[in-house]
């Protein structure tokens, strides 16, 4: 069982690999800086003179606090932003890869179904979601201690818990594009400005008052900044985005077991 799964996954360890150690050295930074600019500057003085457009778009609510600061500078841009457009675009070859390269014929061979075949390449996105979502917390947590600003385990842990299904939504995204087109690089270019895209318009639509149209991205429904500053847990976004994650992820399957590969 899932022998295609195991596959896929052994072949993302080494991506995965470099992509914690790259998050690693990022939130390494921030915490590292964050003590002497606590002490000289006030930034909540700073996020006063920003354009609204851009604290709505980095989710700004407080810097003078290593809570605030995180969800501003790392999960804002790493997780938000740099992870969403790494899975989607991981996702978005799953399926247009293989074809792209005339090696679908051969792995459909195999006696499992196109829905099996969808679901278990899916599943070894779960690889690189979880790792970083298991290591990172572990990683911060030790680096706030370090420099005498902990930052609450419980609020951290949350964060992390409710990226993985922020992620797999993405994940979700990639995978539509990669069985509607045969061509791996548009499938890829198209995950990028997708999510790119609704990153931008889930922030216009809140400047513009029209939150109810925001609902598509989801983006919506995971709000680092609530949980580490506010401690606020929205357990339903992330039940949004896991039921999300299943329809686009059983559209793709359906579509798939329909469509032509030549």
């Amino acid at each position: 069982m899932l022998e295609l799964a195991r596959y896929e996954a052994r072949r993302r360890l080494r991506g995965t690999v470099y992509l914690t150690v790259a998050l690693t050295l990022l939130a390494g930074m921030y915490i590292a800086t964050f003590p002497s600019l606590a002490t000289d500057v006030d930034l909540d003085q700073f996020i006063d003179q920003m354009p609204e457009v851009f604290r709505e778009l980095f989710n700004i609510a407080t810097m003078n606090t290593i809570e605030g600061f995180l969800s501003a500078e790392l999960y804002s841009i790493g997780w938000v932003l740099l992870l969403g457009l790494y899975v989607a675009y991981s996702a978005a070859t799953l399926i247009a890869s293989d074809i792209d390269r005339e090696r679908m014929d051969i792995l459909l061979s195999l006696p499992m179904s196109r829905a099996r075949v969808l679901g278990e390449k899916f599943l070894a996105l779960l690889v690189p979601i979880v790792v970083v979502n298991a290591v990172l917390p572990l990683v911060i947590y030790v680096g706030t201690i370090v420099i005498g600003y902990p930052i609450d385990p419980v609020n951290l842990a949350v964060v992390h818990l409710l990226a993985i299904p922020y992620l797999l939504a993405c994940g979700g995204i990639g995978l539509v594009l990669s069985v509607v087109t045969s061509r791996s690089t548009i499938a890829q270019r198209g995950a990028l400005v997708a999510i790119f895209g609704l990153f931008l318009f889930e922030s216009l639509t809140v400047i513009a008052d029209y939150e109810q149209l925001g609902a598509i991205a989801p983006m919506r429904y995971f709000d680092a900044t609530a949980v580490l500053v506010d401690g606020s847990y929205d357990w339903a976004g992330g039940a949004i985005l896991l039921g999300g994650t299943v329809l686009l992820v059983g559209a793709s399957m359906l579509y798939f077991r329909r469509r032509d590969i030549d």
